[in-house]
Formats: structure tokens, C-alpha cells, sequence
């Protein structure tokens, strides 16, 4: 790795004049050596900015980047034009007239041009005013010192690194702090609120004391942006090696409580008679920071985080007991729609996915306490289907006892329902089954028209099997079928003809 070399050669530096850092050896993709030769011919002042820049140093130059946001002096989009023609080869050109930007995709790479400028704000919405402006006025406008770091690509100090707001320093303290003052920027744009949380949990660094109290005072504004947006920087949180830490800021801020209702509500413990419960707000924070370990699906993390989200509405006090939540799993799925509709996040099958894994959560947690039957064990492989596997590794990270013996118990009784799980896979084929006998065959066996009874005698073949009371296969099945039959009053009218499964 270079970045840590970079730093500290960037700190020595630092130390006698302002920033004389050069970084020219380190901008490898194509893309910098034609802006720098359009640069020159057409004398339009030319930087690379922002992530780019702040990843470089953070994480050294190995691989290819895959967003580079390139500020000019002057059109965007003008130079935009003339870098597509000048690669030499067919690559897509998006222009957004209204914003002034423009990008290209180059291969794996978005290039994305603005024209350098100055942005004022209005009270009552996100959208500023723009015009035309300097570097240093596009630094300014900048959300974090970290991002406004600066790469010159222009001939006569290609690679000189710009840092007029001590962004360096900040990477090097691993802290997040505004250029300008943090209330003003927080009040211009609030999504920037988020996003200092985003880059803090992302990169794990600190939010600078006056910058956390911006937010804090400032949270209120959050109100006058999207649902979109919100929820965009919700699921990079959530998609961090740690997103819990992100949580927890949000929480600290008083965004939370604004943005994410009913994870609030779980805040807190309630005592009763001495019997405490958890609090299960931080308990969801180390499930989801669980979670994180095992995997980078998206939704699998928000199921980690909404596993519980009933519990606020379910708890209850009695005195034989203790502290219950009966039926939180079935409530939490019926809260799913809900969350997901108010967030704008998708209504599809990724919903879908979320509000199962909530509804079984506690079944494996079940087995892995109690004699694994195998109706019981078939019975979860049938209702979890493909999704199985994530619905254990969900239970085993609900696991969050500070007792190791605890801890080790819960995973080897959770090994045994696997190897029950395995074994019945195997013997029974039970994962997304189909009954041998349709309510087709049903019909032509009766001579019945879809029906009631058709659903009776296919429901009841199905849990004869899931029960081991039958084996599955046709013959089996197809003599269930009759004898429900018989016992609903029906007569054969067409014998079922096939071969033997």
C-alpha cells in the first residue's frame, strides 16, 4: 500500500510551505493525460477533485478507479465534448443541461465534468443557486474538507495537490469537519448531514465536536429533502463494514428519531419488579454489525435491522414470566409494507425477501432449543425455501450474548439443525416442493370444477407430507388423495393415470 508513504511525505511537506505535494506519478488512468493535453491547448484550468483524490491518499493508487469527478475553469460540458472526441473510441456521453454537468463512461470508470462554481441557498429548498466560479470557490462549496482536496491538471503544475481547508490533516486525524462553517453548510444542504454520517461510519472517523453540534441543532432541516436521498444514504450505511456505528451517530444527532421512527421506539429498558429487558435498539446494532461479517447483501442487512422492529409494540410486563413480546415476528413482517413504502425503497421481491426473513426469524431460533423433530425441520425448509441459508446465518448473528458458553451453545445447537436440515434435503427434497398431485388431477379424479375441496385435498397432502406422515411421491400422495376425497363425499370419476416418481 502507498497511502500511508503519501501521507507522510504529504506531512513533511506540510510542514515547511503549502501544499508544493505533487501526486502526478500516481494518476494512471488515460483520462488525466488527455484532460491535461485539452488543458493546455484550449487554456481551460482543469482539476481532479473530491472522492478521487480523498481515496487516493486513503487507499493508494492499485486500482482503477471507478468514479472520477473533474472540475474546470470554465464549460463542463464543453470539455466533456472534447474528451469523447479525443479518447478515440465510442463511449457513452450523458449531458445535464439544467445541472451543467456531464459524464462519460469509459469503460468501468464514470467521468463526471462540472464547470467550477459558486452556490447560494434558499431557506425552504436544497436546490442552489448557481454561477459561474473559481477553484476556490468550488472548494468552498464543498461538503468536507476530505472532499475537497483538489489534483491540478493543468502543464504547469500537473499533480500539484490543493488543499486550502487542511484536508490532509483531517485524513491523517481520521476526522470529519465542514470547509466553511458547519451550521451555514448544514443549512444550505442538509442531505450533507447524512453524508458526514455516511463518510464517518464508511471510513471509520470521528464527526468533529462543532460539526456533530451542527447536525444536532440543524436536524430539523433534514425535512426538505427527498425520501430518495434519505434513503440512499441509509442503505450506504447500512452496506458499511460496521453500519452500526452509523446508527448510533444518527441517534446521537436526533436524526434518527426523524428519519427512522420505529428504530427509535426501540430505544431504552424498562424495569418491572427489578426484571429487566434489553435494550433492544442496541441489540439490533450489534445483530446488523453481525450480520456485516457474513455478508454485503443489502437486504439481508436490512432484515437484520427490522428483525425486532415489532418489539416496541409487543412488549408487555407478566408477572409469572417476565418481560414477553408474543408474536413480534408476525407484526414486524406486517410492518414491513409500511417502512418500505414511507422510505420509498423497492415494493418488489426485495420487500418481500425482508418481510419473510422477519416473519421465521425466531423458527431456527426454536429448534436450536427444543428436540429437532423432523416435521418441524421440514416445515422450516418448505416456508423458508431458497432462503434458508440466509435465514440461519440472520439467527446465528441474533446471537449477541456477552457469555461465551452462551454463545457456543446457541452455535452448536444451531449446527445440529443444519446437519437435520442437511439430512432431510437430502432423503426428502422438501426446499420450494410441489405436491405430487396437482388440483388438476384433483379435478379430472372428481370430475369438479375448481373448488374448495380441490384446496382441502391438495392442503392436506401437502402437511401429510411435511408431517412424515407420507413419504413424497406420487403413490403416496395419490392415496391420500383418495381417502380425503372419500371423507369430503366425493366419488371417483376419471382414475389419475401416470407412472410411478
Amino acid at each position: 500500500m502507498i497511502h500511508n508513504a503519501l501521507l507522510l511525505r504529504i506531512r513533511l511537506y506540510f510542514c515547511c510551505s503549502f501544499s508544493i505535494m505533487n501526486l502526478s506519478k500516481h494518476l494512471h488512468h488515460k483520462v488525466f493525460q488527455i484532460i491535461a493535453a485539452l488543458a493546455a491547448k484550449e487554456q481551460i484550468p482543469s482539476y481532479v477533485i473530491g472522492g478521487f483524490v480523498r481515496d487516493l491518499l486513503l487507499e493508494g493508487a492499485g486500482n482503477t478507479p471507478k468514479d472520477i469527478d473533474i472540475v474546470v475553469v470554465g464549460s463542463g460540458i464543453e470539455m466533456a465534448e472534447k474528451v469523447k472526441q479525443a479518447i478515440g473510441e465510442e463511449v457513452p456521453l450523458s449531458i445535464f443541461r439544467n445541472f451543467g454537468t456531464a459524464m462519460i463512461k469509459w469503460g468501468d470508470t464514470e467521468i463526471e465534468f462540472v464547470g467550477a462554481r459558486k452556490e447560494s441557498y434558499r431557506r425552504d429548498s436544497r436546490k442552489p443557486l448557481v454561477e459561474n466560479g473559481s477553484l476556490e470557490d468550488d472548494q468552498n462549496r464543498r461538503d468536507f474538507t476530505i472532499n475537497a482536496l483538489a489534483i491540478s491538471l493543468n502543464p504547469n503544475d500537473f499533480g500539484d495537490l490543493l488543499d486550502p481547508f487542511g484536508g490532509v490533516k483531517h485524513l491523517e486525524e481520521k476526522l470529519i469537519t465542514t470547509p466553511l462553517e458547519p451550521g451555514s453548510t448544514f443549512s444550505d444542504d442538509p442531505l450533507r448531514m447524512l453524508r458526514g454520517i455516511r463518510f464517518a461510519t464508511r471510513l471509520g472517523f470521528t464527526i468533529e465536536a462543532g460539526t456533530l453540534d451542527a447536525i444536532h441543532e440543524h436536524r430539523q432541516r433534514i425535512g426538505i429533502v427527498s425520501q430518495e436521498r434519505i434513503s440512499d444514504e441509509l442503505n450506504k450505511i447500512i452496506e458499511a463494514k460496521q453500519p452500526g456505528k452509523g446508527f448510533l451517530l444518527l441517534d446521537q444527532t436526533g436524526l434518527l428519531e426523524i428519519i427512522f421512527p420505529e428504530l427509535h421506539q426501540m430505544k431504552g429498558v424498562e424495569e418491572v419488579n427489578t426484571m429487566l429487558h434489553k435494550d433492544n435498539f442496541l441489540h439490533t446494532l450489534e445483530v446488523l454489525d453481525n450480520i456485516a461479517l457474513k455478508t454485503d447483501d443489502l437486504w439481508l442487512r436490512w432484515a437484520a435491522l427490522l428483525h425486532d422492529i415489532a418489539k416496541p409494540r409487543t412488549r408487555k410486563f407478566e408477572p409469572d414470566t417476565g418481560w414477553t413480546f408474543h408474536a413480534h415476528e408476525f407484526i414486524g413482517a406486517k410492518m414491513i409494507p409500511g417502512i418500505f413504502r414511507r422510505m420509498k425503497l423497492p415494493l418488489n421481491e426485495k420487500m418481500r425477501y425482508v418481510q419473510k426473513l422477519v416473519q421465521l426469524h425466531l423458527r431456527p431460533i426454536v429448534l436450536s432449543q427444543d428436540i429437532v423433530t423432523d416435521a418441524a425441520v421440514r416445515r422450516l425448509i418448505y416456508d423458508a425455501g431458497e432462503d434458508l441459508e440466509d435465514l440461519m446465518t440472520l439467527c446465528e448473528a441474533d446471537i449477541t450474548s456477552k457469555n461465551p458458553r452462551t454463545v457456543k451453545r446457541h452455535l452448536r445447537n444451531f449446527q445440529v439443525v443444519r446437519e437435520k436440515i442437511h439430512e432431510l434435503e437430502e432423503r426428502d427434497s422438501i426446499r420450494n416442493f410441489q405436491p405430487p398431485i396437482s388440483g388438476d388431477d384433483i379435478q379430472k379424479v372428481f370430475g369438479i370444477p375448481p373448488s374448495r375441496p380441490v384446496g382441502l385435498i391438495k392442503n392436506a397432502i401437502k402437511e401429510a407430507i411435511l408431517d412424515g406422515e407420507i413419504p413424497n411421491n406420487f403413490v403416496a400422495a395419490r392415496q391420500r388423495m383418495l381417502e380425503e376425497g372419500k371423507a369430503l363425499g366425493l366419488t371417483v370419476h376419471q382414475e389419475l393415470k401416470r407412472e410411478k416418481e
